[in-house]
Parts: structure tokens; C-alpha cells; sequence
């Protein structure tokens, strides 16, 4: 037995299968994961017995790993540990966060960005899993939370040390719920008899000073090399949240959310429109805090599912931002104005027939169901053909009326996931500048002039018209397939052996594809995955 000089007096012994070090930094930890040959030990006294054995770990190029060090509110720690779980959209994280004084915490992933934890006792009344239903309101230890999503997860390798031993044999149901208190509490039935909860706050890496990151996260993104099922193209996979990924050559759907070398499910999607904001292209924007580059890593076009006939159809875009330690946000262009997003922690308050937020009151515009019609990039969540999500609307009112609110629902009875975001309007110069559009394509970003400004020069015409055909061309591909759809403006202003009237007939013939809203949703998985 050795021991190393830290805040709290650490254990070494060897494997009893490898005979390779294994080491358990605080005195409450009875278990750990050799890191070597992966067997499961306990610490007896002095002594460590294997009583199983780990699956190897899901290489998702997190830029967490074991050994980086943080401060959490002036408190500091270290990861000592992790659990990857699975559930049926892919996998995620919970890392072993040990402070010096001997405290332990949970840094995990949730919607795309990162969620502090701390197991809480339960001393009331718990509900069975079977009785939880996304959107319900529930009372956990006299405090009120809203039930986001429940799923069926599974353990399915850990690493380093850990306060409990890793039970990787069955599936067990989590539940997360969230407060107006902007707190994410987990109830984890993976002991039915004797589930387990604990309560965390949005976090992001940069406000954890965290060092010793993976080298791949502190300089360049290194990329996973996969084939592409469709067309064998060459794909790289370049985040370490990758569920989903566009090939760039056929464009289809690739599922890589149970890893790139498994058996790649993957769909096919019609050609849409090319992105006014390139792929790969950085901005600096100010999103709610100070200015960050942010790069585009994700498109995706949406329009919405009319209710009738008369009903005027809407339709957005979408572009997925990603910057290294503050994790992902939406850039919304709809066609009311430009504006950004980000998954909510918590949830907000309900106000009559609106909902309260950080002090500001928000009225409901409107509701509606939207579906994908085509994407580019990369994803943190498994996309699935002709997804659709149903949408509310929320604009903010005095001071705060360039804020915006997204109540979004995934799925349909038990497998449904509700999802806030918020964000703010921001105005199409912004967006020029940060992106840095040409000036002959900043006019395109316009989304709040109205037809009569473009009288006075000859190419306002032209972009106006330019503006209105993608939107033709959008929308029937949110029609019916084809009965709903009308190219005969088409035809009457270009002639019938034209590109914009054939393009719209082979539209029509392509099916339906369908996504909607003014401020945008989003699916993007929920709770801690």
C-alpha cells in the first residue's frame, strides 16, 4: 500500500486481476474500475477483490476525462470518475466530481451542455416510475418540479472511482424533472425499491476554470473517421456529442448515436436549400453573455404542419452553434426576424395564459406543430425522418420584449420530452457582421422589410423575387405531396421550360416533408443525454 499527498488521504493498491495501480482518492468510495483491464473492485479494509468486470467505454471524445480539475462556487475538485449510460436515442455521461473536502458531485450532460449535481436524501413520499408522465407536476421533497421526460436507460461501462458499484446488467428508468427555480432533480430507479434523486443547475466548462481538458478540446477538434452506408463517402465525425451526421456527398441521415463502428442506420432526404451562413463558418456574437465565437456545425430547415387548408403556412431555418466550453445554441431565422436560442435548465413559471421568467412576464403568441424538412451537419441528438414537435410560442412584454420563449414537445405518450428554451431577438446586420456575409447577400438576411422598400432599384426587385421563390419551394415541401401545391405562378412569370417551375414540379413529386414556428424548437434528446 502507498499513499499520495492530497487533501484527502489517498489509497493505492494493485489490481488483484493486472496488477496495475489502482488508486481511491476519497475514504467514502468503496469501488473503482481498473483503468487498465477494466475489472470492477471493491475495497475491502486493505485489500481489493474484483467482483466483475466493465464494457469498454463508448469513445465519444468528451473533453472531460479523469484527472481535470475545476471550482464549483469556490469550491474545487477533480474527476475521479464516470458512468456512460445508454438510452434508445444515444448515449451520455455522468462524471465523478470529487472536491477537496471530501464532497462529492455529478458533472453530466444535459441537452447539449453540462448540468452540477449532488445526490440529495429522499425523506417524503416518492413516485413510482410507472405513475411519472412528462409534463406532469410533481413534489420532491416539498419542492415543485415539472416532469421533463422519462426514459429507459442502461449502465453500460464506467470508469475511475466511484461512491457506488456499477450494476451494468439491467435497465433501469430515470426520470428528469425540472423547477421554475432553474434547478434539473433526477430521480433514478435503477433500485425501484429505493430510488435515488439529486438536484443540479446549468453549468457551462468555461465557468469551471476547468484544467487538464482532453488535448483534442484545447486545441483542434480531432475528427472519428466513419463510411457513410449510403454512399460510402468519407464522413468525419468532428464533436464529441455527435448523434447524427449528413453526409456531405448524398446527403443522407447517419445515426451514429451507438457508436461508428456499429451497424450505421441512416435515411435519405431530398435536396433543400443552401445555407445563407456556411457550415464551418465562426461568428462572434454575445448570447446572453459576453462575446464568444461561435461556429455553425448544424442546418436545419423547417416548416409548419397546417391545420386546414386556409391556414397560412409558416416556415424557419435553423443553425446549430457550437463553441468549446459553453456548449450549443440555435441562430433562428424565421420570418418575422432573426433571433438565437438555448435549452432552459429550468422551467418557467405559469402567468394566466402566459408564464414567467427571471423576473419578466411572457405572453403566448401561438401554437403549432412543425417538422424537419432537411439538414446539414452534425447533431447532438438522433434525428429521425419527418420528425415532428409540437410548439408554443412565447414573447416577452416591457423591458423584456426582445426576449423570446419555445415550450417544445418531442414524442407521443410515455416517450414524450418537453424542452424550454429562451433567447433573444437580434437584428440581421448583427448576424452579417459576426458572420461576415458579403454585401450582395446581406439582403437576403432581411426578414422585416416590407415589399414596397425594394421599388426604388432594379436588384431589390430581383432579390424580392429571389426571396419569394425559395419560400414557394420550401413550402411545398411541406404540403401534401403534391395536390396542395401550385406551380402555376412559377410557370406564368418564367415559362414552363424554366429551372424555378421545374424545380417546383419535381418538389411535388419528391412527398412531404414538414417543420414549423416563429422562435424555432428544437429535439434535442433532454434530461442528461
Amino acid at each position: 500500500m502507498a499513499t499520495e499527498s492530497t487533501p484527502q488521504r489517498a489509497y493505492r493498491a494493485a489490481c488483484p486481476n493486472c496488477g496495475a495501480p489502482v488508486d481511491f482518492r476519497s475514504p467514502a468510495s468503496a469501488f473503482a474500475v481498473c483503468s487498465f483491464c477494466r475489472s470492477t473492485i471493491v475495497r475491502d479494509g486493505d485489500a481489493l477483490r474484483k467482483i466483475g468486470q466493465s464494457a469498454e467505454l463508448f469513445d465519444d471524445h468528451s473533453p472531460l476525462q479523469l484527472g481535470a480539475a475545476g471550482s464549483w462556487q469556490g469550491a474545487t475538485f477533480t474527476l475521479v470518475g464516470r458512468l456512460q449510460y445508454r438510452y434508445k436515442d444515444g448515449t451520455w455521461n455522468e462524471w465523478h466530481a470529487l472536491f477537496d473536502s471530501g464532497k462529492s458531485g455529478w458533472l453530466s450532460e444535459d441537452n447539449g451542455r453540462y448540468v452540477m449535481a449532488f445526490d440529495a436524501p429522499l425523506t417524503g413520499a416518492v413516485p413510482t416510475a410507472a405513475s411519472l408522465q412528462p409534463g406532469q407536476q410533481q413534489v420532491i421533497e416539498g419542492q415543485g418540479f415539472a416532469v421533463g421526460s422519462v426514459t429507459v436507460a442502461r449502465l453500460i461501462a464506467a470508469q475511475g472511482e466511484l461512491p457506488f458499484a456499477p450494476n451494468t446488467e439491467r435497465g433501469f428508468v430515470v426520470a428528469d424533472l425540472r423547477s421554475t427555480r432553474g434547478e434539473v432533480g433526477t430521480l433514478d430507479y435503477a433500485d425501484p425499491a429505493a430510488p435515488k434523486w439529486s438536484i443540479g443547475r446549468s453549468v457551462a466548462i468555461s465557468e469551471l476554470a476547468m484544467t487538464g481538458l482532453a488535448e483534442s478540446a484545447e486545441k483542434t477538434l480531432s475528427a472519428r473517421g466513419v463510411e457513410c452506408p449510403s454512399c460510402g463517402a468519407a464522413l468525419e465525425v468532428k464533436l464529441s456529442t455527435t448523434q447524427s451526421i449528413v453526409c456531405h456527398q448524398c446527403h443522407a441521415v447517419v445515426d451514429v448515436s451507438q457508436g461508428v463502428g456499429a451497424d450505421l442506420a441512416h435515411f435519405a432526404q431530398d435536396n433543400g436549400m443552401e445555407p445563407q451562413i456556411p457550415l464551418g463558418r465562426i461568428g462572434t456574437l454575445a448570447l446572453g453573455n459576453k462575446p464568444l465565437a461561435w461556429q455553425v456545425v448544424g442546418y436545419v430547415e423547417r416548416c409548419e404542419i397546417a391545420q386546414d387548408a386556409d391556414d397560412e403556412q409558416s416556415l424557419w431555418r435553423e443553425y446549430l452553434l457550437y463553441h468549446r466550453t459553453e456548449g450549443f445554441a440555435f441562430l433562428v431565422d424565421a420570418e418575422d426576424g432573426w433571433s438565437w436560442t438555448a435549452p432552459l435548465t429550468g422551467v418557467p413559471q405559469a402567468s394566466g395564459d402566459g408564464v414567467r421568467h427571471e423576473g419578466a412576464l411572457y405572453r403566448k403568441l401561438y401554437d403549432y406543430t412543425g417538422e424537419v424538412t432537411y439538414v446539414l451537419g452534425e447533431f447532438y441528438w438522433r434525428l429521425s425522418r419527418h420528425e415532428r414537435t409540437a410548439n408554443t410560442d412565447y414573447v416577452g412584454t416591457g423591458n423584456a420584449s426582445k426576449k423570446r420563449l419555445n415550450r417544445e414537445v418531442t414524442g407521443s405518450g410515455d416517450t414524450r420530452e418537453i424542452v424550454w428554451s429562451g433567447g433573444e431577438t437580434l437584428a440581421a446586420s448583427d448576424v452579417a457582421k459576426a458572420f461576415k456575409i458579403a454585401p450582395d447577400q446581406q439582403a437576403a438576411l432581411q426578414r422585416d422589410a416590407l415589399p414596397t422598400s425594394f421599388d426604388r432599384k432594379m436588384i431589390g426587385k430581383i432579390i424580392l423575387w429571389g426571396v419569394i421563390i425559395v419560400v414557394l419551394l420550401i413550402l411545398f415541401r411541406c404540403g401534401d405531396g403534391g395536390g396542395a401545391a401550385d406551380c402555376s405562378a412559377l410557370r406564368s412569370t418564367y415559362g414552363e421550360a424554366s429551372t424555378e417551375y421545374q424545380n417546383c414540379l419535381a418538389s411535388q413529386r419528391s412527398g412531404s416533408r414538414t417543420s414549423g414556428g416563429s422562435f424555432g424548437g428544437f429535439s434535442s434528446g433532454g434530461g442528461h443525454k
